[in-house]
């Protein structure tokens, strides 16, 4: 059995993706048959088990004999669970520093049905308690707070596909870039960055050394003035059927490396565009713990 944690606030959307598969839910958690990318889950659970326990004792005990890691997802008996947390080795909760490795121990997660009945999975698709990637903010440089998607896109696509960070010499587009806060992560980096929106950047991004920003529409924008990139970001606003298109037209008429670019759902969430982007070769579909009804679209060249 598979569970799968909902992105919280967006459990009608898993469902939707789960189908027939679904079997039960347990708050945001839905357990289900079979084994399937879902991109609204912010936390895959494999191989779901579940026990008796007699007692919090009992239970912190037969955790520690599968491994040392485990974090709690507590819908029910919060209290009971907490205990049995504070019997376990700690697991840290401080946020990320941006660009540090993450955590390489395994962590699993449980939680408890009744008082005296607890599901665990030993390996779970996320390395961060739940799926959370919170991060150590900057609150004096970027010009929004849409950086943390950026910080956030990133350190996933390096955990998905092991790739290195944007750096020093790597041509970077930012397409719908105003007011920066995309722009500054990637300026911030090294890289060298084209900002494209027809509205200007914040001053301090527009004056970072390897920051351009050139006015415009980023639909007009034509890939033969960008043979080769190594970065395709956006989070422009527009309807996801759109960006599709677009991102379809880059990779078609640019030699593209890798992209982060943001599905912005409005109203109702498209699923067909959704699934036409996750199908894209070397694609990973995410709704990120900084997304809001949007889901990230990570992709790397294949090989």
């Amino acid at each position: 059995m598979i569970a799968y944690l909902a992105a919280e606030g967006f459990e009608e959307q898993l469902r939707i993706e789960l189908g027939a598969r679904l079997r039960s839910e347990h708050g945001r958690l839905m357990l289900a048959d079979g084994e399937g990318a879902c991109a609204w889950s912010a936390n895959t659970w494999f191989d779901v088990q579940e026990t008796q326990i007699a007692s919090i004792g009992d239970a912190a005990t037969k955790l520690k004999g599968i491994q040392r890691n485990w974090s709690a997802y507590a819908p029910l008996h919060h209290g009971r669970a907490k205990l049995i947390t504070e019997k376990l080795p700690h697991v840290s909760a401080r946020p990320l520093n941006f660009g540090t490795p993450l955590p390489t121990a395994p962590l699993g997660s449980f939680t408890l049905l009744a008082p005296d009945r607890m599901l665990y999975a030993a390996r779970c698709s996320s390395p961060m308690p739940n799926g959370e990637f919170a991060f150590n903010e900057d609150r004096e440089g970027p010009p929004s707070r849409a950086y943390l998607k950026l910080w956030e896109g990133l350190t996933r696509h390096r955990l998905e596909f092991g790739s290195e960070l944007p750096k020093p010499g790597d041509i970077c587009l930012d397409l719908g870039s105003s007011p920066g806060g995309w722009t500054w992560v990637l300026g911030s980096l090294g890289a060298t960055v084209t900002a494209i929106d027809k509205a200007p950047l914040a001053p301090n991004v527009a004056a970072m050394k390897t920051v351009q920003w050139k006015q415009g529409s980023a639909f007009a924008l034509e890939p033969k003035e960008f043979p080769c990139v190594d970065w395709l970001c956006s989070d422009v606003i527009c309807y996801p059927a759109r960006l599709l298109r677009l991102v379809q037209r880059w990779l078609a008429s640019s030699d593209v490396r890798n992209a982060v670019c943001t599905l912005k759902f409005q109203g109702e969430t498209d699923f067909e565009t959704a699934h036409a982007f996750a199908a894209i070769p070397g694609s990973r579909l995410l709704h990120l713990h900084h997304n809001k009804h949007e889901l990230t679209w990570l992709w790397r060249k294949p090989q």
